[in-house]
């Protein structure tokens, strides 16, 4: 596989910083040449203490396509419970052509109780957030690809609904994030152009496994849907000693987050061997987190020192 079919993505989280900070990380993203550029969509801080600050998802993706040129956008992924699904493809479809044709849709059944509870959305078990999202799916795939969809399901209503003026891709791609195995993964296969999911790669062989199966039950090429990876946070300098350092520091900028497992950090030769065995099991689209203070060493290493080692 050739390494201009690899893509690496940043998600750059939106807690813990500022705005001045956060821009120039994004525009940073888009200078070194990075496919993707993600940020989350809650509203309190999800790592470390949920007393914090945090930026919204959607109102940054208009200022990041003005800031940016080349790098595709989009949240990772949107909470279905925050928004009617109709006005949010309308709201992407505009994010589309402000980026002159740049956008993913990121959409997920959402999982954050504490912001819903004091934000006032409604919330609801598992089970229930993915019946909305099995119902959110199709108005929004069918406004994306000049249909007008109607619903009239227990929990969205829409009559005919226009997206007038189109997408200006032919084809805005809808991402679904979560590797639900009954259900999530159905709607990927039924509904979505791509999927997100993370975890090792025992759990990703696994899922991606169960993905193919729910294709081939619902009648559709797997190869249609566009397989991303959540890496976790990266981190790459010299030295593992340093580059472990450099990750407790930042984590403990982050609410003093407990440090996760097994993440990407260390030398380049430790990051090329992780990435190497996603990529031999069909990954080709690789997203990175980058926490505040954003690390543009870690940024710069990915795209020179590690990208082009990667088969």
């Amino acid at each position: 596989m050739p390494v201009s079919s690899l893509r690496f993505g940043a998600n750059l989280w939106n807690q813990y910083t500022d705005w001045p900070a956060w821009l120039a990380a994004a525009r940073t993203v888009d200078r070194l040449g990075f496919d993707s550029l993600w940020t989350w969509d809650h509203l309190y801080p999800i790592v470390g203490s949920a007393e914090g600050p945090i930026y919204e998802g959607y109102t940054t993706l208009g200022a990041w396509a003005m800031a940016t040129e080349r790098v595709r956008l989009g949240l990772m992924v949107g909470a279905n419970t925050f928004r009617n699904p109709a006005l949010v493809a309308k709201m992407v479809t505009t994010l589309d052509h402000i980026s002159n044709g740049r956008m993913y849709l990121g959409i997920g059944a959402a999982w954050f109780e504490t912001e819903h509870t004091a934000f006032g959305l409604e919330y609801g078990d598992a089970p229930e957030r993915l019946r909305r999202l099995g119902e959110a799916l199709p108005v929004i795939r069918g406004m994306l690809h000049g249909e007008t969809p109607s619903a009239a399901g227990r929990y969205y209503q829409a009559r005919e609904v226009r997206n007038d003026p189109p997408p200006l891709q032919g084809h805005l791609p809808i991402l679904v994030g979560g590797g639900g195995e009954k259900v999530t993964l159905k709607l990927v296969a039924k509904y979505a152009d791509a999927n997100n999911i993370g975890g090792d790669l025992a759990t990703i062989k696994r899922k991606d496994a169960i993905l193919r199966q729910h294709c081939e039950d619902v009648g559709r090429d797997h190869t249609e849907i566009e397989r991303t990876a959540g890496m976790g946070q990266l981190i790459i300098r010299d030295s593992r000693e340093q580059a472990q350092r450099v990750y407790r520091e930042i984590f403990a900028r982050n609410g003093n987050a407990e440090l996760w497992q097994e993440q990407p950090v260390g030398t380049p030769e430790d990051i090329v061997e992780r990435l190497q065995a996603y990529v031999d099991i069909g990954y080709r689209h690789l997203i990175f987190a980058f926490p505040a203070p954003y690390d543009e060493e870690s940024m710069t290493r990915l795209m020179q020192d590690v990208k082009p080692q990667v088969r």
